[in-house]
């Protein structure tokens, strides 16, 4: 695989990282913060499109011709309500009792910020959680600590692996990268080519 263009991930997420690397693109990290407020009509599964395109905005004529910028941003609704990163342990334990034995979805933004334009989209995973008990909430969450992640959970982790019933989607959107989609548009761009 050839890589025409300098790629920059502007995300702290270790999964985000490890997911490009697997993908075969090399590229530099420079994660700039910024208000991740949006607008309160907005439907769910718009949010994460939405703020990867806000996260892109401070690149705006700041990128160089020969580079591409990814921006992302993953939410996890459920009954049409986000579930955001919890506060705290408690608050994780609640989350996971929630989706306990019930449906939700796994919803990835992401943008590409070239030197001139910007292009975005998003994608949608349905997952499905076996029934989890409270000890394996509480042991799922003492022993992952899943604070960092959207819903309270990581599919990588054991909760996923143990307690996840199906999967309507693709799993790594569900990680934080929608891989395949992500692959299209970086080869229908001119970023990579084989």
């Amino acid at each position: 695989m050839v890589q025409h263009k300098k790629v920059i991930l502007a995300s702290k997420s270790p999964r985000r990282q490890e997911l490009l690397k697997q993908l075969g693109v090399e590229f530099d990290i420079q994660v700039l913060n910024i208000d991740e407020a949006y607008p309160p009509e907005i439907s769910p599964f718009d949010v994460p499109e939405y703020l990867a395109r806000l996260k892109g905005d401070p690149y705006n004529g700041k990128v160089a011709k020969n580079t591409v910028v990814i921006t992302s941003d993953t939410v996890v609704i459920y009954q049409n309500r986000i579930l955001g990163k919890p506060n705290d342990k408690t608050d994780a334990l609640s989350m996971i009792q929630e989706l306990s034995g019930k449906e939700h979805y796994v919803v990835t933004g992401v943008c590409l910020q070239f030197y001139n334009r910007k292009i975005s989209f998003s994608n949608s995973s349905k997952v499905t959680f076996d029934k989890i008990t409270e000890d394996e909430a509480r042991f799922y969450v003492n022993k992952f600590e899943p604070l960092d992640k959207a819903g309270a959970y990581g599919i990588q982790e054991w909760i996923g692996q143990a307690k996840i019933q199906k999967i309507d989607g693709c799993y790594y959107n569900i990680m934080g990268l929608p891989l395949n989609k992500l692959y299209n548009a970086l080869s229908k761009e001119g970023v990579l080519t084989l």
